[in-house]
Parts: C-alpha cells; sequence; structure tokens
C-alpha cells in the first residue's frame, strides 16, 4: 500500500511538473460538462454584443492555448461552433490594425488601448501600436488560426 502510494505521489509531481496535470484536470471537466449539458433545453438567443464578446473571448482562449474552456465557452454560451471571420470582428468593433496587431487576438489591442489611456487614439479608432513585447511570448510571430468566415 505504502509503495503504491509513493507512485501516485511521484506520478501526479512528474504531471504537475510538465503542466500536464493541468490540462488533465481541464479535460476533465469539459468532458463532465458536456455529459452533464442538457440539449433539449433551448438557450436563449445571443445578443449581437454577446455573440462579439464571446468570440474576442474564445479567439484569446484559443491563441493562448485553453482549448477545454474555449469548447466549454462554445458549448454553455451557444456560440455558433464555427468562428466568426477575423476581418468581420475587427469591422463590427470599428478596430483598424496594423501589421502587429494582427498576429494577436484583437482583446489584447483593446486592452492595451485602455491601458494607455486611448491618447494614442487616432481618427480612425485605430488601436495603439504597442510593442509586442507585452504579449505571451509563446505565440510571437505566429498567426492567430484561420478563420472561416460565417
Amino acid at each position: 500500500i505504502l509503495t503504491g502510494l509513493f507512485v501516485v505521489i511521484v506520478l501526479r509531481d512528474t504531471l504537475e511538473k510538465r503542466g500536464a496535470l493541468g490540462q488533465i484536470k481541464a479535460r476533465i471537466r469539459a468532458e463532465v460538462f458536456n455529459a452533464l449539458d442538457d440539449q433539449s433545453e433551448p438557450r436563449p438567443p445571443l445578443s449581437h454584443e454577446n455573440l462579439l464578446i464571446n468570440e474576442l473571448i474564445r479567439e484569446y482562449l484559443e491563441y493562448n492555448k485553453y482549448k477545454y474552456a474555449a469548447s466549454v465557452l462554445t458549448a454553455e454560451s451557444g456560440q455558433p461552433e464555427v468562428p466568426l471571420d477575423r476581418q468581420f470582428l475587427a469591422k463590427e468593433l470599428n478596430i483598424v490594425e496594423d501589421a502587429n496587431g494582427k498576429s494577436v487576438p484583437l482583446l489584447y489591442g483593446i486592452i492595451s488601448h485602455f491601458l494607455h489611456g486611448g491618447k494614442e487614439q487616432s481618427i480612425q479608432n485605430t488601436l495603439p501600436k504597442v510593442s509586442l513585447l507585452n504579449y505571451p511570448k509563446q505565440n510571437l510571430g505566429k498567426a492567430p488560426t484561420e478563420r472561416n468566415q460565417k
């Protein structure tokens, strides 16, 4: 019994150090949610604003590889499975992006804009140009996943 407990402790520590334990827990939560989700009960229709907000959040979650959180958001909110086209989303929000901004989720630019007090805002509602050093390094230089236009 003691040897079995030791193996469990070592295995847990190893999975935790590799970052796999958090992913496993998230996957279990997502699967439990999907199993308990009552598909027979219709969800209220999404407002236009909620559709846009959910899409900004989904883009952020997917960019940061929070795929289970993104799948739960999509299932729970009733958000369409196919992501909105990024250009459509930017146009709906009156955002004009520079080349650097297109490599990160729109939410980063929006937050950056408000953190800087909107001082750099031009007539075109352009989000401020911010050094990419402020963004998560694991995804720098990678364009967001191609989005299908809905």
